[in-house]
C-alpha cells in the first residue's frame, strides 16, 4: 500500500507558477511510474504528466506542454509538477497517483491516488 499526499496547491494569478509535490510514504518508490491527473468543476478527470520511475521519461497532456514539468527524486520519494505560465483554465483539483506498471495517459491503470490539491488560477 502507497500512501500519496499532494502539496503545493492554492491561488494563483494567470501566467504565475505553482509546484505540486507528490510525497510518498513508500521506501519503494522508485519501483513506481507517477501519474499526475487534474478534475475540473463538472469535467471528467484528465491526464496532466506521467514520469518513468527512473525519472528520465516524461509525458505531457498537449494542453500542458511546454509549460509543465514533471519530476522526481526518488531519494525523497517525492514527485513533482512545475507548473508556469498558468492559465485559468488550468484551475482544477490536482492529483498524483502510482503505477506499478508503465506510466500511461489512463487513470484506471494507476494503483493508489493521493487525496487531491486545489489550484486556482484567477484571469
Amino acid at each position: 500500500q502507497v500512501h500519496l499526499v499532494e502539496s503545493g496547491g492554492g491561488l494563483v494569478q494567470a501566467g504565475g507558477s505553482l509546484r505540486l509535490s507528490c510525497a510518498a510514504s513508500e521506501r519503494t518508490f522508485s519501483n513506481y511510474a507517477m501519474g499526475w491527473f487534474r478534475q475540473a468543476p463538472g469535467k471528467e478527470r484528465e491526464f496532466v504528466a506521467a514520469i518513468h520511475w527512473h525519472g528520465l521519461v516524461t509525458y505531457y497532456a498537449d494542453s500542458v506542454k511546454g509549460r509543465f514539468t514533471s519530476s522526481r527524486d526518488n531519494a525523497k520519494n517525492t514527485a513533482y509538477l512545475q507548473m508556469n505560465v498558468l492559465k485559468p483554465e488550468d484551475t482544477a483539483v490536482y492529483y498524483c497517483a502510482a503505477s506499478t506498471s508503465f506510466p500511461t495517459v489512463i487513470a484506471g491503470t494507476y494503483n493508489y491516488w493521493g487525496q487531491g490539491t486545489q489550484v486556482t488560477v484567477s484571469s
